[in-house]
């Protein structure tokens, strides 16, 4: 229904007999102001468990008008009384309570403790009533203690906190008032640390302190969900004190595996928990600090990376992995232009502090620009056979291999000046890089005289110059020992001036001009998604995502 009908059933107006003109009492914003007061007054206890998560899905049923909207609801009844009245002195209040549940994690009590009991069969009372009366929504968006059999995935996760995050994300989400900002919004983007002795900013009252180091382990073990990326990428991208504080942490790669895990297993997610992982590691490469520090930490046996046994590697190294895989993965199947530019970007910012490549990294680089160069190759074959068949004949229009042609043209240069600015910044850092170099220095022939590369190829063609005829002075039948060995004394004889320096490769993530167009959508998807795994069985229905919807 409507908001405009939801309104009347929460519209009081005293009859008594005899009088006239009795004004009508909205009970909608009472209800809201309850609905916070529960959740932020009541002790999260055993006994209080099913209430306290009762009343975080009934804030999540209220909003969901958004669900049957195709456009972004800009104005809305349930909005305004969440960001004025008698529901705004909680805002604060609010925000921090639901990233606590987030924070806990408290598993759902024993069915012993809960206030409604589970009925043999699996469906309680108000489930009954649910089901027989609503159209689904009721059915869809109660997770309490009433709903039906409790899924292995329920068993081991926390209703209250999974259902925290997406009102959390709801709320800060919700679009401006024409009058004053997002509350929720401006309460996630200023709370500090409560190590953090420094005086709040009178121009925010939503301001708070929360405990950064909870915080942050909740977010390095909970990354599997979309919506805890999804919640990193808010606090990185909004929230100053976090991203500092993240970027200080001596433990980084607890936060940094579990992204790279996500675009590893890229096939298994849905594009856009991969797009926001993506961009989460976008906005950490933008700290010199953090790319530097990548290449100190070490790495034992990581299992779930499946082309290669890797028993050592540096962070550094396998972050460069996994974003060319992702690049690759991109190329041959979904190819997407922003996920391109993405990574290379993420790559960008990162080469200039390359240390000690791993061996497999550098192949790997050289590798996708080997098939980058491939590719193009192919397309203009194509374009040129295309362009001598159309002069037979004036019926059939042309494909558009010029833009095909640009496209992949751009790909290459990135992938240049990512090898340049490596070499050019720290190459006796990194032999590896080097000898990969010269074992496939003739991928790099074609683009010496090409108009588009000339200039960015020449400290490249200079390397590779230098180092091969130190080679061809040591002889014949070097082994790769003994290869790496001359790279490094070479590296260490080669004259700094010799390589021409090029402006800083720096790439900085830019929100779109109207980031809810995305983000309302995805939520809002995350929230039905989460619903209907907890009352369907997901092979059993076609689940609801922003491509279909």
């Amino acid at each position: 229904m409507s908001e405009e009908e939801l309104q009347l059933h929460f519209t009081y107006e005293e009859k008594a007999p005899g009088s006239y003109g009795t004004e009508c009492e909205d009970l909608i914003e009472e209800l809201l102001c309850c609905l916070i007061q529960l959740i932020v007054e009541i002790p999260l206890l055993d006994i209080t468990y099913s209430i306290s998560l009762e009343a975080v899905t009934t804030l999540i049923v209220f909003l969901s008008c958004q669900l049957f909207h195709k456009e972004i609801l800009r104005e809305s009844i349930i909005h305004k009384y969440l960001m004025h009245g008698r529901c705004l002195p909680y805002t604060s209040r609010l925000v921090k309570t639901l990233l606590y549940n987030f924070i806990r994690q408290e598993r759902s009590p024993p069915p012993g403790t809960r206030v409604f009991q589970q009925q043999t069969d699996g469906g309680g009372l108000l489930y009954g009533i649910a089901s027989g009366v609503a159209t689904g929504l009721w059915t869809v968006f109660t997770l309490g203690g009433v709903g039906s059999k409790p899924t292995p995935h329920l068993e081991q996760c926390s209703p209250l906190a999974n259902q925290s995050l997406l009102l959390l994300l709801v709320l800060a989400n919700l679009t401006d008032a024409p009058d004053t900002p997002n509350p929720y919004r401006q309460a996630i983007m200023s709370f500090k640390n409560t190590q953090d002795s420094t005086a709040f900013s009178s121009s925010n009252p939503h301001a708070f302190q929360i405990n950064f180091n909870s915080l942050y382990t909740a977010l390095c073990e909970q990354q599997k969900s979309d919506q805890a990326t999804l919640l990193l990428y808010m606090l990185l991208h909004q929230n100053g004190n976090v991203r500092t504080y993240v970027l200080a942490r001596t433990d980084i790669e607890s936060l940094v595996l579990p992204i790279l895990e996500i675009l590893y297993h890229v096939e298994e997610r849905n594009s856009h928990h991969v797009y926001m992982a993506l961009i989460v590691l976008l906005i950490l490469t933008e700290d010199d600090g953090f790319n530097r520090s990548i290449h100190e930490v070490i790495l034992k046996n990581i299992t779930w990376y499946a082309e290669r046994v890797l028993t050592e590697i540096s962070l550094g190294s396998l972050l460069i992995l996994v974003v060319i895989r992702t690049i690759q993965y991109n190329m041959t199947r979904t190819r997407d232009k922003y996920l391109h530019t993405n990574c290379l970007a993420a790559l960008a910012n990162m080469s200039a502090q390359f240390r000690s490549l791993h061996q497999y990294a550098a192949q790997r680089i050289i590798s996708l620009f080997s098939l980058l160069s491939k590719k193009h190759n192919k397309v203009l074959e194509q374009a040129t056979q295309s362009l001598r068949g159309s002069l037979g004949s004036n019926d059939s229009p042309l494909p558009d291999y010029a833009q095909d042609l640009n496209v992949i043209e751009e790909v290459i240069r990135m992938m240049l000046e990512i090898i340049n600015s490596c070499l050019t910044n720290s190459l006796h850092h990194n032999p590896n890089l080097v000898y990969a170099l010269l074992y496939k220095r003739d991928l790099f022939e074609q683009f010496r005289t090409h108009p588009s590369f000339q200039d960015v190829m020449q400290n490249i063609d200079l390397v590779i110059t230098f180092f091969s005829s130190r080679l061809e002075q040591a002889g014949a039948e070097l082994s790769v020992e003994r290869v790496l060995e001359i790279i490094k004394q070479g590296a260490v004889a080669l004259p700094k001036d010799r390589l021409r320096k090029f402006p800083e490769l720096k790439f900085k993530y830019v929100e779109e001009e109207q980031p809810e167009e995305f983000f309302i959508p995805y939520v809002w998807s995350l929230v039905y998604n989460s619903a209907v795994a907890l009352y369907w069985n997901p092979r059993d229905i076609q689940l609801f995502t922003m491509d279909s919807g």
